[in-house]
């Protein structure tokens, strides 16, 4: 709003000092981030009351973690918290015509609506299990097709796989408007499946190579399997986010060490020096997505003054299926999907930590008449949280005592760091 708003005065002839600043991504950055941060804050408390008021608190069964039964009644559903931080930053600073921008508050918008039926479904109608989880699964696949036709078809979705800047246009590339533009050769663009892979020379995978048939229809296939492996990286962050929120200020402080690492990689991608400089994909207009994720990480650490322990909050289905949602669809949009795992090695540890005791569990029933587990309890925060006795053999014992909350939390803060510097790292190792 603020964007357009100083676009539409310079165009009326209006100048007065500072409107130049709103051309540099790394003011609107900062400025994102930092309105962000303080609508968390100023809102959050006032949200808070509010639930506290509707008697929206979370129920709790004693499952036999430290400190869990202390829980019981904080309020819930505070993602909402997030969710008007991350688009009261966008409106204001981003480009509201820019198509990443719109994907991504519809994205946000979208797991939103979908973490607050789930959460609505158990609070008000007292039912803990939540929305069915093939409901929420339909849901998040949903957005994942919006997404990947949108990346077909959209026009304005192109790449620049090989920029070459050559020394007179380096020259003139004095702002980071101009730099980050895309102005430039405009002719030389083009619709692709190609994404960032590491380890690899040339740093690129295509997935076209994983097309069967050549030709027109080799052409719709390989779009096919873009666009279900952008369903598929959708639907695995946002379920492994929600399954990392369980303890106080986990899921929102590992999430926002992710958008960090995303926002400079949006930077570096939309920028037409750095991304030669780096050998890596051009993509016109991808610099909104790094004041975008300012503003999601902003949000985040806004939530965190009342998400810290002893949270006065907790996010709910609401805060992180939304998280999720914005990782998944961020990554896909700056092709760098295929480095998640390492980016998000916690949410997808997480996740394969309750996959493998489910079918562990399942597998031993068959075989032995008794399930076992592989490890106390997933997911697998929660393993070293576990403080009484194991229901049957466990393959990893958990710690003795029990770990608190506290150091789990920080633990894997400084695991998620080290994956993070570990990704830009990636930028140079090949």
């Amino acid at each position: 709003m603020i964007f357009h708003l100083i676009q539409y005065l310079e165009g009326i002839g209006v100048d007065f000092p500072g409107m130049g600043l709103i051309h540099f991504l790394s003011f609107r950055a900062m400025a994102a981030a930092v309105t962000a941060v303080l609508m968390a804050m100023i809102v959050g408390k006032k949200i808070i009351r509010l639930l506290q008021r509707k008697q929206i608190g979370e129920t709790v069964r004693d499952l036999g973690l430290e400190g869990q039964i202390q829980k019981k009644g904080t309020p819930t559903m505070g993602g909402i918290i997030i969710i008007l931080s991350i688009v009261t930053g966008v409106i204001l600073w981003c480009d509201l015509t820019n198509i990443y921008v719109i994907l991504l508050l519809v994205s946000t918008l979208w797991c939103g609506a979908l973490g607050f039926a789930d959460d609505y479904i158990k609070v008000f109608r007292h039912n803990k299990e939540g929305m069915s989880e093939k409901g929420k699964l339909l849901g998040q696949i949903v957005l994942g097709f919006i997404v990947g036709l949108t990346v077909w078809m959209s026009p304005d979705i192109v790449v620049r796989e090989k920029v070459e800047v050559k020394e007179s246009l380096e020259r003139t590339l004095e702002t980071e408007t101009t730099v980050t533009s895309g102005r430039y050769q405009e002719e030389d663009v083009v619709k692709s499946t190609k994404t960032t892979i590491p380890f690899v020379k040339n740093h690129e995978f295509d997935y076209r190579w994983l097309s069967p048939v050549k030709g027109t229809w080799g052409w719709y296939a390989k779009w096919a399997i873009y666009v279900l492996m952008i369903v598929l990286v959708i639907t695995a962050c946002s379920n492994g986010t929600n399954l990392t929120d369980g303890l106080d200020g986990l899921a929102a402080g590992t999430s926002a060490i992710v958008g960090v690492v995303l926002g400079i990689l949006a930077w570096l991608g939309g920028n037409l020096i750095d991304s030669n400089y780096l050998n890596i994909m051009y993509i016109p207009g991808s610099g909104e997505i790094a004041i975008f994720m300012s503003a999601f990480v902003g949000a985040l650490i806004g939530f965190l003054w009342y998400n810290s322990f002893p949270a006065q909050v907790f996010m709910g289905d609401t805060g992180s299926l939304t998280i999720g949602g914005v990782i998944g669809v961020s990554a896909v949009l700056m092709r760098k999907e295929l480095i998640l795992p390492l980016l998000c090695g916690i949410f997808f540890v997480e996740s394969l930590s309750v996959i493998m005791q489910r079918f562990y569990f399942k597998y031993t029933r068959r075989k032995y008449g008794t399930g076992r587990r592989i490890w106390s309890m997933t997911p697998l925060h929660h393993h070293f949280q576990d403080k009484k006795a194991p229901d049957g053999p466990v393959l990893f014992q958990k710690p003795v005592p029990a770990q608190h909350e506290v150091k789990i939390t920080i633990r894997f803060w400084i695991v998620g760091i080290i994956l993070a510097v570990s990704t830009l790292a990636l930028l140079k190792i090949r």
